[in-house]
């Protein structure tokens, strides 16, 4: 039997304790054999908060999904599909459909430290700001774009009469 990739569905907010769940239940049944790995694809992601703070923090990729690598053999599956929080597998008509490895390495490729890092903020099109700093510091302005994985955003800013598109970082700005 081939160890492979299976994606369980659990309660949002359980992965952490389904994941420790699967590892108290793959040593108390002696499963060591059958359940190889268990994965929570997370990601960095950047949030600027007020003051132009930088906060990174992990975030999880798929909320409520837990990856398990396994030989699928009834046991294996009765003991992973019966911890508490799991809700089931994903696979057509309840049974289990593995990862191609294709699909496993492209959900992973976000998880490890060379991906890139994504920005979050809760700024959006046509939201009033101040500018905080740089040559234009104390000018109001409205967005018209936001640029998350730049980290920046593009504002109108009426200089002498007319709007001018500005391009700052996320750190330049602030929410009126």
């Amino acid at each position: 039997m081939a160890k492979k990739w299976y994606v369980l569905h659990t309660y949002s907010g359980y992965e952490n304790k389904v994941k420790a769940n699967l590892e108290h239940r793959i040593e108390s049944m002696n499963l060591e054999d059958s359940v190889f790995d268990i994965q929570i694809p997370t990601e960095a992601v950047t949030e600027i908060k007020e003051g132009g703070r930088r906060v990174t923090s992990d975030k999880k990729v798929f909320p409520g999904y837990v990856l398990v690598r396994m030989e699928l053999n009834d046991r294996s599956w009765g003991a992973v599909r019966n911890t508490p929080g799991v809700t089931g597998f994903v696979g057509a008509q309840g049974k289990p459909a593995p990862l191609s490895r294709e699909e496993y390495e492209k959900i992973m490729k976000s998880t490890r430290a060379e991906a890139p890092k994504r920005m979050a903020t809760d700024f959006a099109v046509n939201q009033s700001v101040k500018i905080v700093s740089g040559p234009l510091a104390d000018f109001d302005g409205v967005i018209s774009e936001v640029n998350p994985e730049g980290g920046k955003v593009k504002v109108l800013v009426s200089i002498f009469g007319r709007e001018t598109p500005v391009e700052l970082s996320f750190d330049q700005v602030a929410r009126v």
